[in-house]
């Protein structure tokens, strides 16, 4: 590791000042400037994280710090203090401890991968040392957590999403854009492991790795049914594989030929021709077993689908089980009884309701006709003895007419013609 190459170094790293206090140790006590301190060791975690996220990796060991920060040919000082720091606020643990967390199927071909010195990190372990060795890794936390995420997506999101089971190395060409290296991918793993979203085991010496499904919470062991589905589905690969090959290797016999014959070389053509054949012949055998490996393998992912299926229906079935715990027929019966019985009582009811108004009306039409009646017999007889109203009128008769007629009439009394010469003045 080098502090030139590949990490991105603070703004403040060519501050001579600054610098020689960072690199410079820790006190003793922190209580003497607890400022200074607690700004030390966040420049120095910080930048820790941040080197290894530049590098892609989630490991760091003292050796390697003191080289990557070295600057003008010294190293910081309080690297230990900060390392022990860390590990004390769980931000970062030791290899062997992060592994021991693990069951013993990790271990079993884990620890030997993993770790630069077995022996070194299981006897510290047991005498409980706090040293920190040069050479000793420690995992830093939320960079691991960050990859095992990162690689559960690749996969899923890969040719392999459906195959619960890859090898060793099939994981590594899928996780190579990933992580950095085969230690980094064994940290993510062994993350996914305490999770319970992946499972590993040996299987005839080869490492196997087991991927939870999305559609379960926890990985399941592997099985002798994965075991099975695994080697077939290896089996596909490597007929699948052998048979893409023999289709070159007839194209190339055919493409001879045509040279051959080009050529002048008929017998030598002939030969290739043959040779064809026989190449076909062996990829249409090894084609039928590719197809009924195929079949069972299609039979196998229909039969999954049906146990799902009816582990669906299962539990339907004990839901609706369960809803209908306190339900009877009898009680269905009795409620339905109980409601036609309401139903003809709100008859009876609305029917009462609906005879009252109607008598009600029928009263007031009689009474009606009891007032009509009564003012019938109000009217007086005696207008019906009136004479008619003539026809002829007089009202259209001439000043003139009206003084002669009147000048005729002999008056007597003198009242009378004292009113007449008022409404009519000689």
């Amino acid at each position: 590791m080098s502090n030139s190459v590949g990490m991105t170094l603070p703004p403040d790293w060519d501050d001579d000042e600054r610098m020689n206090f960072m690199f410079s140790d820790f006190k003793e006590n922190r209580d003497v400037n607890t400022t200074d301190w607690d700004s030390k060791m966040d420049f120095w975690t910080a930048l820790i994280s941040n080197s290894c996220c530049d590098r892609g990796a989630v490991c760091v060991n003292l050796q390697e710090l003191n080289q990557t920060f070295r600057r003008k040919e010294k190293s910081p000082l309080g690297l230990v203090t900060v390392l022990q720091s860390m590990a004390r606020c769980g931000k970062i643990q030791k290899e062997s401890e992060f592994a021991a967390n693990v069951d013993c199927g990790w271990l079993s071909w884990g620890v030997g991968l993993l770790l630069v010195k077995p022996l070194k990190w299981t006897v510290s372990t047991l005498l409980g040392s706090s040293r920190v060795h040069l050479e000793e890794s420690f995992v830093v936390i939320d960079l691991v957590k960050e990859k095992a995420t990162e690689l559960l997506r690749v996969y899923r999101g890969s040719e392999f999403a459906g195959r619960s089971i890859l090898s060793f190395q099939e994981l590594c060409a899928l996780s190579s854009g990933v992580c950095a290296d085969e230690s980094t991918l064994c940290m993510a793993l062994l993350q996914l492991q305490r999770d319970k979203q992946v499972t590993v085991s040996l299987h005839e010496g080869e490492k196997i790795v087991k991927f939870c499904q999305p559609a379960q919470g926890r990985v399941s062991p592997v099985s002798d049914v994965d075991i099975g589905i695994y080697q077939l589905q290896r089996s596909e690969k490597l007929l699948g594989e052998r048979v893409e090959k023999l289709g070159l290797e007839a194209d190339k016999c055919r493409e001879e030929a045509k040279l051959l014959l080009c050529e002048g070389k008929k017998s030598q053509a002939l030969r290739c021709l043959r040779g064809r054949k026989r190449v076909e012949k062996k990829a249409d055998h090894l084609f039928a077993k590719l197809e009924t490996i195929r079949g069972i393998l299609d039979r196998i992912a229909q039969s999954q689908t049906d146990k799902m299926v009816m582990q669906a229906y299962q539990a339907g079935v004990s839901a609706l089980q369960l809803s209908l715990k306190d339900v009877t027929v009898e009680c269905a019966e009795n409620l339905v009884d109980q409601i036609q019985e309401l139903c003809d009582i709100q008859d009876e009811v609305n029917q009462t309701i609906s005879s009252g108004v109607t008598s009600g009306d029928e009263d007031i039409d009689e009474l009606e006709e009891e007032l009509k009646s009564l003012l019938d017999e109000s009217k007086p007889d005696s207008i019906q003895d009136l004479p008619e109203v003539p026809t002829n009128s007089h009202l259209d008769i001439t000043n003139e007419q009206l003084e002669e007629e009147l000048n005729q009439l002999t008056l007597t009394d003198s009242g009378l013609c004292f009113q007449i010469s008022l409404f009519f003045p000689l």
